[in-house]
């Protein structure tokens, strides 16, 4: 464990938290997460994970304009559920993605865990992107990838990030409670 994973790891558990608020915060917070993760997933030689880093920079970005101008009349953006239809996409998004990373890094690095990594970064850009439009079911997709990665996490000895990862998991679960409450209530956005 080296001290960048500490603070990167602190900064990372303080923008999920606020996610789960629902607070614009999250978004300036996620940006310094992820430059510093860059670096913790360079070193552990996971290049899937280091490479999404800077796709979650630009999607901070997005999603913090998202956030605060998304919504009807470009106000603020409120939760709304993921149609079947643009499920389907999705995931099919992160199976195309994993497949194509997995081989490239297989045969091209020597990282690690080509597939795995692949796996898990497709997927994580898809749950990233469902949250910058403020998808309720983002916080499921959280939750599984979550699960995978603390397992990877211990693999590779990165031990505090693994830590990191148990507590976005229940941050995420947090997540999908808070969202669906706010779904509820009378301001929510139709699916």
């Amino acid at each position: 464990m080296s001290r960048l994973e500490l603070v990167a790891a602190v900064i990372g558990a303080l923008s999920v938290w606020l996610s789960t608020r629902q607070n614009i915060l999250s978004w300036p917070t996620a940006i310094v997460n992820v430059v510093l993760y860059v670096f913790v997933f360079r070193e552990a030689r996971l290049y899937a994970d280091m490479g999404l880093q800077v796709i979650y920079a630009v999607l901070s970005v997005y999603g913090w304009y998202e956030w605060l101008h998304g919504g009807e009349n470009r106000t603020e953006l409120r939760v709304s559920r993921t149609g079947p239809r643009l499920g389907v996409v999705l995931a099919a998004i992160a199976a195309a993605g994993a497949l194509t990373l997995g081989f490239v890094l297989r045969g091209a690095t020597d990282a690690a865990l080509p597939f795995m990594d692949s796996f898990l970064s497709s997927t994580s850009l898809v749950a990233q992107w469902m949250m910058t439009r403020k998808k309720l079911e983002n916080w499921l997709v959280w939750i599984g990838v979550d699960v995978l990665y603390v397992g990877m996490f211990v693999f590779k000895g990165l031990y505090l990030t693994a830590v990191l990862y148990a507590v976005f998991l229940a941050l995420a679960v947090a997540g999908y409670r808070d969202w669906r409450r706010s779904l509820a209530t009378p301001h929510a956005v139709a699916a």
